[in-house]
């Protein structure tokens, strides 16, 4: 779930990120942040967390991330993100929530167990509510299917995904097919066996068995994905 989230929620790479709550969902985030290139401080109330993480993030503290005060002596206030990933203590997110808002954090995330907890979340200062158990089921359910081989869904009903070159396509250039005004997706670019990606232009042929990255609204890339389950 790390990799999905930083996939999806991109932020610069000269930005400093906090992560609070360094569990399953925060340690994967912070993970990934790290293999990307930001700094990352973890923050964990329990000792073994912070320990585990202590060699592997810019910084690894214990504390209590729900009090302001220690916020902002830990430097808090100074860092562009703030990731909260604390688990299934609703006080302790919600009140760490406040105590971000209060430093004047800019871009708060908070991951979410409940509808309710991230519009609480939202109402108090976050920006940024995640789902990371609905995020994955509609990601996995839409693999599952076999009618794409990746996919990543952005906050505007956008999303980018990797299928396999649809009936519509084959045989064709992209102007013949005429993807983009029959089905109201863009083909980013072919991967074909054997051989090195390819940004897709107008005079891109498609075969049989290459792998298309398309992108446009959802419903619509799902629609054209349905195409190639059509064998």
């Amino acid at each position: 779930m790390g990799k999905l989230f930083t996939e999806q929620y991109a932020f610069s790479q000269s930005d400093s990120v906090v992560v609070i709550g360094l569990g399953r969902f925060g340690g994967a985030v912070a993970h990934s942040l790290i293999q990307l290139g930001h700094d990352v401080m973890g923050i964990d109330r329990e000792a073994d967390p912070v320990q585990s993480w202590a060699d592997r993030l810019t910084h690894a503290v214990q504390a209590d991330a729900a009090n302001v005060q220690v916020l902002r002596q830990l430097g808090v206030a100074d860092f562009a993100h703030a990731i909260v990933g604390i688990g299934t203590d609703l006080s302790s997110s919600l009140m760490t929530v406040m105590a971000l808002s209060e430093l004047g954090i800019q871009d708060i995330w908070v991951k979410a167990t409940t509808p309710e907890h991230g519009k609480i979340a939202e109402r108090i200062g976050a920006h940024h509510v995640v789902y990371p158990e609905a995020d994955m089921g509609e990601r996995v359910a839409h693999l599952i299917t076999g009618r794409m081989m990746d996919y990543i869904e952005f906050d505007d009903g956008f999303a980018i995904a990797k299928i396999r070159a649809p009936l519509p396509t084959l045989n064709k250039s992209l102007a013949q097919s005429l993807v983009r005004e029959r089905f109201g997706v863009t083909v980013v670019g072919v991967k074909r066996a054997h051989e090195d990606f390819q940004h897709a232009k107008p005079d891109t042929l498609i075969l049989p068995g290459d792998l298309l990255i398309v992108s446009g609204p959802t419903k619509k890339v799902e629609k054209f994905a349905a195409h190639s389950a059509e064998k």
